[in-house]
């Protein structure tokens, strides 16, 4: 692991060591469009489904509930995180369907990690706006696709159809939580689906709150 991810792993155990007991309940009320990615999700029976910064396993869980035929994946560059992930998916009996690890969104290879050598369905569910090497985890993701893969995406939008108050207050306690809303995420998905010959769908979700964007294979 490199110098950089190192540090950034420190960053997030000591960010998420005591939060991450109580993270599902208090981010309940404001990631949204995570489950409307995952009803979107639709990997072919037998498929293969990534999660880049799997977090608490939540999204994982409720994925492979809604997706029963399909194999997850999940890895997280916190150690403090993946503990609890692993203890949420032993408790609802998914540890036989969902298999966690330890890597870096940056430089994440799915062979290494997971055996995998193209994936069906990548998904990054509020993971850009935590990372500094977001745009190099969307490269990755798009090189790792299987043809007729897809790369789902949600996270924050900017706020672009709600008044400009609320939008300085929330972007404030984000940051105090180092998450960075990435404004340049639109232009970056353009370049990588022209680079990688995706498709690109991009849909702002509840006035710009949310940013919903799926590449296509």
């Amino acid at each position: 692991m490199s110098t950089i991810a190192a540090g950034q792993q420190a960053l997030m155990d000591d960010v998420y060591s005591l939060h991450r007991h109580f993270y599902d309940l208090t981010r309940k009320l404001y990631l949204l469009g995570r489950d409307r990615l995952i009803r979107n999700l639709a990997p072919p029976p037998g498929g293969s489904v990534v999660e880049v910064g799997c977090g608490t396993a939540r999204n994982l869980i409720v994925a492979a509930k809604a997706w029963p035929d399909a194999r997850f994946h999940g890895f997280d560059i916190s150690a403090a995180m993946l503990e609890t992930a692993r203890k949420s998916v032993a408790k609802h009996g998914l540890s036989d369907r969902i298999i966690l690890a330890q890597g870096d969104a940056g430089t994440f290879d799915a062979t290494s990690l997971f055996g995998l050598e193209k994936v069906d369905r990548i998904f990054m569910s509020y993971t850009l706006s935590m990372i500094p090497p977001w745009q190099e985890a969307i490269e990755r993701s798009a090189e790792s696709l299987a043809p007729a893969g897809g790369l789902h995406i949600v996270d924050f939008g900017q706020y672009e159809r709600l008044p400009g108050l609320v939008k300085r207050l929330h972007f404030k306690s984000l940051n105090d939580f180092h998450v960075t809303p990435r404004r340049e995420l639109p232009a970056v998905l353009r370049r990588v689906a022209q680079a990688h010959g995706l498709g690109l769908e991009f849909t702002p979700l509840y006035r710009g709150y949310a940013w919903s964007a799926v590449l296509r294979r």
